[in-house]
């Protein structure tokens, strides 16, 4: 009985703990969340913020030697494709697409290496601001480009994580050990 009257106060305090951190309860807040959470908001899994911080242009453009895209490629690709869906969000011109996805995965100089990841935490951050202020028709009717969004970066941020472990560049104190 005692063991019982444990576990039911132990499951309250874990469910008041729980409480404190409120889940979206609509569709504009959970796609909101999903754009968060692989830009700079580090709940489940490593934001790309937190992934690129520290890296050096160096450390961008290695590769293994064996084919696989750099960090400085995987970031261009999610640039390019970011930016091209919010610009088809926002009814705006998209930049040109030759129709080849190995177009995206360009490479960086140690002065672009800097300006390019700060033109993508610009349009992360465009992203969340233009979900946020469109309505719920426009949200319904744009819910899986908004999803794929999300779900392309956490995608590729785990890549760059990967790559940044294999390298040895990546502080586990960062997250994924």
């Amino acid at each position: 009985m005692k063991r019982l009257a444990i576990l039911v106060l132990l499951s309250l305090t874990c469910y008041g703990c729980a409480q404190d951190q409120k889940d979206p309860t609509t569709l504009k807040g959970v796609l909101l969340q999903q754009l968060q959470t692989t830009h700079n908001v580090k709940q489940w899994f490593v934001p790309a913020d937190v992934a690129l911080d520290g890296l050096t242009a160096d450390q961008a453009n290695w590769t293994e030697g064996k084919g696989n895209h750099s960090i400085a490629q995987e970031v261009t690709h999610l640039l390019f494709w970011d930016a091209w869906t919010l610009a088809q969000f926002k009814g705006q011109p998209q930049a040109k697409y030759s129709g080849n996805n190995d177009d995206t995965f360009t490479t960086v100089d140690s002065k672009q290496w800097v300006e390019t990841c700060k033109k993508l935490d610009q349009v992360m951050t465009e992203w969340e601001k233009a979900v946020q202020a469109a309505d719920d028709k426009k949200i319904a009717a744009s819910a899986a480009i908004i999803a794929h969004v999300g779900t392309h970066n956490a995608y590729h941020v785990g890549q760059i994580v990967y790559i940044r472990k294999v390298q040895g560049s990546w502080d586990a104190s960062k997250g994924v050990h």
